[in-house]
């Protein structure tokens, strides 16, 4: 299928030369998810960065929110001098940025200077060295991330000047699947979808989410590595369109505790030959499914709490998980059951495992390679999920929990012998200090909770 927005080489020198390109964005992703990089007249990067490239400070992986440079990395410090690593431009990534003016974009794979070879710590490495241990094996992976987020009234600066504590929903009833109030707000949603769909992100649908100015937008499933530079084009688009109409949105797992949360359900299918591998005719309770299949969902499930850093990576990330809420609380896995952390839909081709664990607030990257390497193990040691569960998942007591706090998952991860083994003992060791910065500046932070409660009754 002929994806809409997508560029090639030649395609993109033809619209430079005519002038309906003249900027094109260099990107990558920190840790948290964020598109980091440079813009470049399109003329200079048609003639140097296509071949040669580009450089950026590796501190980028190695900050924290507020880019500060954080100490304790071995990867990148002070003593090292805060050096380059080399950004190579993806040119299959190569996209219009339609909703920008006279702008492409291109993602960028992070390598060393020093050894010309992938950064492992960078995000799009991780999941690109599980992909290509899944080929090794003669397979590929589709998959799908379902973003929701909350829809504002408010502009960026305004809500940062009241400290988000003014903030008008654009919404002001619980919009589940309702065509009226989603129609309040299709100025900004149509303008997404078309952007989108002109931006190499084709669209499935929109809609009301279970929340006061809560929406999902769908796009298609494609390749894992794709889907996940979908996913941060989607974000970026819609930032940025909300910010040009004066408007918000954020992706926060958990944006006030008396409001549903905002997830990033992922979908996984593996592929042979064209052919969906988990198609089969063992049993699985009510599904029937390949070996494969179950190998690859006891996997997933099992290494869950060794990688939940993955899935869920900031402290709002845990607020989330609330029994009723919608939000997976236990581990288990069911058919078509929301109320389960792991829920199989579709058949025939589309036959598919679906986590409902990730937040609106993941980075694609990590939680895709994270899913990966789970599955991987689970086939390659050729793991039997336990029975499907039938029933409301929020009231078995029995099953074992999702980790409550990051914290926690930190603790987890640091414990993993199968989180080593899958990314390296590098690569962890270097997430454990990310992951537990965060965890500090949590802990030595006041919050408006604090004073609201202790300022004159304690």
């Amino acid at each position: 299928m002929q994806v809409k927005g997508m560029l090639t080489l030649d395609e993109l020198k033809k619209k430079v030369a005519s002038e309906e390109i003249e900027t094109v964005i260099t990107a990558f992703t920190d840790h948290y998810g964020r598109m980091m990089g440079k813009r470049y007249d399109a003329e200079f990067f048609l003639e140097s960065v296509v071949k040669g490239g580009t450089h950026a400070c590796n501190y980028l992986l190695t900050t924290d929110m507020e880019m500060e440079p954080v100490p304790g990395y071995d990867f990148a410090n002070w003593e090292l001098g805060y050096g380059d690593f080399h950004l190579v431009p993806d040119m299959k990534t190569l996209r219009v940025a339609s909703w920008l003016e006279s702008t492409a974009l291109v993602v960028c794979d992070v390598y060393s200077d020093k050894t010309h070879e992938l950064v492992p710590e960078a995000p799009r490495s991780l999941l690109s060295s599980q992909i290509k241990q899944l080929k090794a094996q003669g397979f590929d992976s589709a998959a799908a991330t379902e973003l929701e987020y909350y829809l504002f009234e408010n502009d960026y600066r305004s809500a940062h000047e009241t400290g988000y504590s003014q903030m008008t929903p654009a919404g002001w009833y619980l919009e589940d699947y309702h065509i009226m109030q989603g129609s309040r707000t299709e100025e900004f949603t149509a303008a997404a979808r078309k952007h989108l769909k002109h931006s190499g992100v084709p669209v499935e649908n929109s809609k009301g989410e279970w929340g006061l100015g809560q929406h999902e937008l769908n796009v298609q499933y494609a390749e894992s590595l794709e889907m996940a530079d979908r996913h941060i084009v989607y974000k970026q688009c819609l930032k940025e369109l909300a910010d040009a109409m004066g408007i918000s949105v954020t992706f926060m797992a958990k944006f006030h505790e008396d409001r549903a949360g905002s997830s990033s359900h992922v979908h996984i299918s593996l592929w042979k030959d064209g052919k969906n591998l988990f198609v089969g005719n063992e049993d699985y309770g009510p599904v029937k499914a390949s070996k494969e299949f179950g190998y690859f969902l006891a996997g997933w499930i099992k290494y869950v709490p060794d990688v939940m850093v993955f899935y869920a990576p900031t402290i709002n990330s845990y607020k989330r998980f609330v029994d009723g809420s919608w939000a997976p609380t236990r581990m288990a896995w069911s058919k078509d059951n929301r109320t389960a952390g792991f829920r199989i839909v579709g058949e025939g081709n589309s036959l598919r495992i679906e986590c409902r664990i990730p937040g609106a607030d993941c980075n694609p990257y990590l939680t895709l390679a994270a899913s990966l390497a789970s599955g991987l193990k689970g086939l390659k040691d050729k793991l039997v999920p336990e029975k499907c569960f039938e029933g409301d998942i929020y009231a078995a007591a029995h099953l074992p929990r999702v980790p409550r706090t990051l914290k926690e998952a930190v603790s987890l991860f640091k414990q993993s012998t199968f989180a080593k083994e899958a990314f390296g003992e590098e690569v962890v060791k270097h997430y454990i200090h990310f992951y537990e910065t965060e965890v500090a500046d949590h802990e030595k932070a006041v919050s408006d909770w604090e004073r609201k409660r202790y300022f004159e009754r304690i």
